[in-house]
């Protein structure tokens, strides 16, 4: 039974939240905080499975938390779960980028945070949170240590860059956000391919989240918006709330969202972007599975397998917040490398070449 750590100013909300996490047998609420200080002083002298942290509380916030977590090097698995969230994406990406490793937003009533869908979802984190491998705040001691090379699939007759017009296609969730900061900003600005990205968030999340990473790199990063014609050297993230697929209108490429429902219980779903690829005109699809829970990837992949040559990338077990998406692929035998969150960018360049 995991034991959990519930961080929340208000008493109601608190009861709430513990009331959720106690009605599943995986979990146990340990302790309760009114406040960051309250959290660190407890986080000073136990461990917990999982903390789940409210942002704007008296004392010290959750940020001020985080930041304190990093600064003392204590080891935690935080969840971020506030209604600041819907409204302060900037605020939601400030603590992943501090080492949250999800987040979920609160309904602005406690009750309401009794509804199925909002129960069922936080659940889902809270596993996911706790059993990630990555314990965000403990810095590593230094250590002389030889980078590993990237796992070539033994099963693959060859892993050499083919010629011709491609894509990137790219999946992430659970310390997607963060992971991506290690991957998009080392891309050039003349890469010679688009690359489309499907990261698990809400609606309301991806423009910030495309902005950041937008400051942060080479390549020009956007929010992908209905109609877009995919251009080589920029980064397309799907909107949150909406399935991203890419059309293929004679030579050139264009964004369309749909609006089917939740698959494999997300939207949008990285499935159905992979799918839209099959009647594409890329000679090669490279497909790159990052750290996330579930197995949203696989069965677009295998489905694209059919009909696109595709080279698969996926992120190595230890650099990941959650080895879910990556191993669905990993076990059904669709990965050609499997590489540490800190190569796949190279291996990307290597795969598709630059202008």
């Amino acid at each position: 039974m995991k034991n959990i750590l519930v961080v929340d100013d208000s008493a109601l909300m608190r009861r709430v939240l513990c009331d959720i996490i106690e009605s599943d047998d995986r979990f146990h609420v340990e302790d309760r905080a009114a406040n960051g200080l309250e959290a660190l002083n407890l986080l000073s002298s136990k461990t917990y499975d999982a903390v789940v942290l409210d942002v704007n509380m008296p004392r010290m916030n959750g940020l001020e938390l985080l930041e304190e977590l990093h600064k003392r090097n204590i080891p935690a698995k935080v969840m971020m779960a506030s209604t600041d969230t819907m409204e302060g994406a900037k605020i939601t990406l400030d603590a992943l980028e501090l080492g949250a490793l999800d987040f979920i937003h609160k309904p602005g009533n406690a009750m309401d945070c009794r509804d199925g869908a909002f129960k069922t979802r936080m659940l889902d984190i809270l596993a996911a949170v706790a059993d990630s491998g990555l314990n965000m705040f403990r810095k590593e001691p230094p250590r002389e240590r030889s980078v590993a090379a990237p796992t070539v699939n033994p099963a693959r007759k060859s892993t050499v860059p083919v010629s011709g017009r491609k894509i990137v296609a790219l999946a992430s969730s659970t310390g997607g956000p963060k992971a991506l900061q290690s991957v998009v900003p080392k891309l050039p600005a003349n890469l010679k391919a688009p690359v489309v990205i499907v990261q698990h968030m809400p609606v309301g999340f991806t423009a910030s989240l495309a902005e950041r990473l937008d400051s942060l790199s080479k390549v020009r990063v956007k929010e992908a918006e209905e109609g877009d014609v995919l251009e080589e050297g920029t980064v397309y993230i799907a909107r949150g709330g909406k399935h991203l697929n890419i059309l293929t209108m004679s030579s050139k490429y264009s964004v369309h969202y749909s609006d089917e429902p939740n698959r494999e219980g997300v939207k949008p779903c990285a499935n159905y972007m992979y799918e839209s690829l099959a009647n594409s005109k890329y000679d090669e699809v490279v497909c790159v599975v990052m750290t996330g829970m579930g197995a949203d990837g696989t069965k677009g992949i295998t489905n694209l397998k059919e009909k696109k040559k595709l080279h698969v990338i996926a992120q190595e077990a230890s650099t990941c917040a959650v080895y879910g998406m990556p191993r669905s692929v990993v076990n059904a035998g669709l990965a050609d490398q499997i590489v540490p969150l800190e190569q796949i960018a190279q291996e990307i360049i290597t795969n598709v070449g630059v202008k």
